[in-house]
């Protein structure tokens, strides 16, 4: 029998526990107007080379034992960075006129990145809709994230996945039916309102879990036979689902000569788990674990917080065929099913770059859009409120949609701010997670109460909905200790499952004016190619 782990009580560090205090761990994030503030004698620096090398590749080592004592596993959910000072807001042009030579340079530095963001805009490729998926290729459209549809293309190259933004450019009026259907256009967007986005993307991308980022594009003009049939389908099947459910983004028959999207090529990731079903108790291990590990990783490569990664944001596929658990197995239940995850849609994330000293991060202010916590329309919305909340008051209790009508309230740490790393959001959306994989089992009644049986003590801590005497866990690395500390998931597993790394994708878009050279070589992104000159090298 494996030992039972027992949180807050072992009388020296777990083996879960030092597995993780191998890692770097998140530092305390100052203010930028502290930075020449002298640094505390006792904290080690981190270098890059120590980042890349334990976070890329986890290692487990035999500590002996008089190693000293680390932080619990389980406690309070607590926010791991302080808040960044809130920034004073510009004054108006008539009580300040700009006359001063430090305000002209400022004007001429705004000038000159304004020239330098539309030079970037016309180095993209500009693509018709029909080299993104001319006669003979599929399209499908299989899902609607948080500011861009979602297609799958297929062809004799391989298959990937394209996320498209709709760019400010003109489009056809609306037709009195669909005025009639109330449908709400998605508002068009800037290419620097996904910069955030893709920089996210080159960071997670070595981390096994993360989606590949390929190429990005500008895609313009009317539409195509296939896109447009697509689009229905996937509007018929959503209506069928929720009947109430508007339509958000316009049809592609609105499409005109000049109408712009920004188009984001993606490694295919596989099937959305609202799509998959789920049957045999193994799948429900290894896609909550692999999850879990992938955003442990994530927390101490980037100080990385999801903080949307419901059903349609994460994907499945079969990577290998399913094995039989071993009856001398010895309470491992991880490593069964056969597949793979992959978490999409970056769109509203947080994470910064811990190569660089008070790196600003990289995060979406919700404030701007506060229907994300009003709104009851699906189960994820929830988590919304409970992240805000959490924001709002460091604790689990979750406030109601009408508690969340004042963009920038006041919390415990002043003004509230998306900027800070708050590693429990990941945790809220494991719960999430968990809960969603037991609610849509598919498979024998037997083998999903065995599951709930099994991990009985982890939904305790996992419950965002517990009583405050319960200690809950503070990140998703904290959830992967508890998983290692049961003897659920073995070191060796989590040493091994970085191989991943090497995977490297190619855009498979072809223009049709292309020679049949180009055609026959894929093109390989810059990044992708870059990484392949230096293994050469």
């Amino acid at each position: 029998m494996p030992r039972k782990a027992t949180y807050g009580k072992q009388a020296k560090a777990s083996k879960a526990e030092r597995l993780f205090a191998e890692l770097p761990q998140s530092p305390m994030r100052k203010p930028p107007t502290r930075r020449a503030a002298a640094k505390s004698k006792d904290l080690e620096p981190v270098t890059v080379k120590d980042l890349t090398e334990q976070l890329s590749e986890i290692q487990i080592r035999e500590e002996s034992s008089d190693i000293e004592e680390v932080q619990k596993v389980v406690g309070k959910p607590s926010k791991q960075a302080t808040q960044e000072e809130p920034s004073v807001s510009d004054e108006s042009e008539e009580s300040t006129p700009a006359t001063s030579e430090a305000e002209d340079a400022v004007d001429s530095e705004e000038e000159l990145e304004s020239e330098e963001d539309s030079y970037a805009e016309t180095t993209l490729r500009i693509l018709s809709w029909e080299d993104v998926c001319p006669h003979g290729d599929r399209i499908e459209k299989i899902a609607e994230a948080s500011y861009a549809e979602v297609y799958r293309v297929t062809n004799d190259r391989g298959t990937s996945i394209i996320k498209v933004i709709r760019l400010h450019s003109p489009i056809k009026a609306k037709t009195k039916a669909q005025e009639r259907a109330k449908l709400v256009d998605e508002e068009p967007h800037a290419e620097e309102d996904i910069n955030g986005e893709l920089q996210i993307s080159e960071w997670l991308a070595d981390i096994p879990g993360f989606v590949v980022y390929k190429e990005r594009y500008v895609v313009q003009g009317k539409t195509t036979r296939q896109l447009l049939e697509t689009h229905q389908v996937f509007q018929r099947r959503m209506k069928r689902q929720d009947p109430g459910r508007a339509q958000f983004y316009p049809s592609p028959s609105r499409y005109l000569d000049d109408t712009r999207f920004l188009v984001v090529e993606l490694g295919d990731a596989g099937i959305a788990l609202e799509d998959w079903k789920l049957t045999t108790e193994s799948q429900l291990w290894d896609i909550f674990f692999l999850v879990a590990v992938a955003l442990a990783r994530a927390e101490d490569l980037a100080m990385f917080e999801h903080r949307d990664l419901h059903e349609s944001n994460l994907c499945i596929r079969k990577v290998n065929e399913p094995r039989t658990r071993p009856s001398n197995s010895r309470g491992r239940f991880y490593g069964y099913s056969g597949l793979d995850i992959t978490i999409l849609d970056y769109g509203l994330s947080r994470a910064e770059d811990l190569s660089i000293d008070y790196a600003d991060p990289v995060s979406n202010d919700l404030e701007k859009d506060l229907s994300f916590f009003t709104s009851t329309h699906a189960p994820q919305c929830k988590v919304y409120r409970q992240m805000r909340s959490f924001l709002l008051r460091a604790d689990r209790l979750c406030l109601p949609p009408e508690e969340h009508t004042t963009p920038y309230a006041k919390g415990i740490d002043g003004p509230l701010s998306w900027d800070v790393f708050a590693p429990y959001t990941n945790v809220l959306w494991l719960a999430y997670l968990y809960s969603y994989l037991v609610g849509n089992f598919r498979g024998e009644k037997k083998e999903l109460q065995n599951f709930r049986c099994t991990t009985e003590e982890l939904w305790k801590y996992l419950n965002p909905e517990a009583s405050d005497e319960v200690p809950c866990f503070s990140c998703a690395a904290d959830v992967v200790g508890f998983g290692v500390e049961a003897g659920w998931i073995t070191e060796s597993q989590l040493a091994g499952s970085a191989h991943s790394i090497l995977e490297r994708e190619e855009s498979i878009i072809v223009p049709r004016d292309d020679d049949e050279d180009e055609t026959a070589a894929l093109r390989r992104s810059p990044r992708r190619s870059q990484y392949r000159q230096s293994i050469i090298e």
